[in-house]
């Protein structure tokens, strides 16, 4: 019962992670620039979000976005944060299917229990991948782009990928501890059954040989 909260637990933790680091892949938001003072942004109020797809010009006149068109051309923490963000929004779809197919309330046939182990710890491990894809950009882009003259703050998209890598690394590993590698999870629930009534078809042997003893005794 442990294992399986654990396992459904790890589960949803893999889930939302993986949906925030899909939502931090798709959008733009990851820092916020100023270019000037921070006494003339507040009275410009014009800001500059960065992405690893697009560069907006925010103001309260004016929303204007620019794609990255110059792919060879991009710095090195952008170019990194699209392959490796893209990597782990892909890996994560097969290791959420695995996850959910390795539920316990989902059963698919007489399957050994040992096969749902399989597939969960096969899903943490993407999920570990996934988290450790996902970590390198979120904490390399906001360095590269401090290197840019100007004010820097955080913006949403970054955090929803912060909490999205924490949320898969914690997801991973509770789906690896909750694996069940018990001798007796291997047997099919069929198999258990079949076991239990030979146990039973056993016990008439001792009452088969008492009469075979009283018998002999007699003559």
């Amino acid at each position: 019962m442990a294992n399986s909260c654990l396992q459904l637990c790890g589960f949803i933790l893999s889930s939302l992670g993986w949906l925030g680091i899909v939502i931090a892949t798709s959008t733009n938001y990851w820092v916020t620039m100023c270019k000037y003072g921070p006494n003339t942004c507040k009275k410009m109020d014009e800001l500059i979000s960065k992405g690893p797809w697009e560069e907006c010009v925010i103001s309260t006149a004016l929303y204007h976005c620019s794609a990255y068109t110059q792919i060879l051309e991009l710095p090195a923490h952008i170019q990194t944060t699209r392959a490796l963000m893209i990597t782990a929004s892909i890996l994560g779809l097969p290791a959420v299917i695995l996850l959910l197919m390795s539920m316990p309330c989902i059963s698919l046939g007489n399957e050994a229990h040992s096969s749902k182990n399989k597939r969960a710890i096969v899903g943490g491990v993407l999920m570990l991948i996934v988290a450790f894809c996902a970590l390198v950009p979120t904490i390399w882009f906001p360095i590269g782009a401090n290197m840019e003259p100007g004010l820097m703050s955080f913006g949403f998209s970054l955090y929803t990928g912060w909490v999205g890598t924490v949320f898969c690394l914690l997801g991973g590993v509770m789906l690896m501890c909750s694996s069940d590698s018990s001798p007796s999870s291997s047997r099919t629930y069929q198999d258990n059954n079949h076991f239990y009534y030979s146990k039973q078809g056993g016990g008439n042997l001792p009452a088969a040989s008492s009469n075979n003893h009283a018998k002999s005794a007699h003559v």
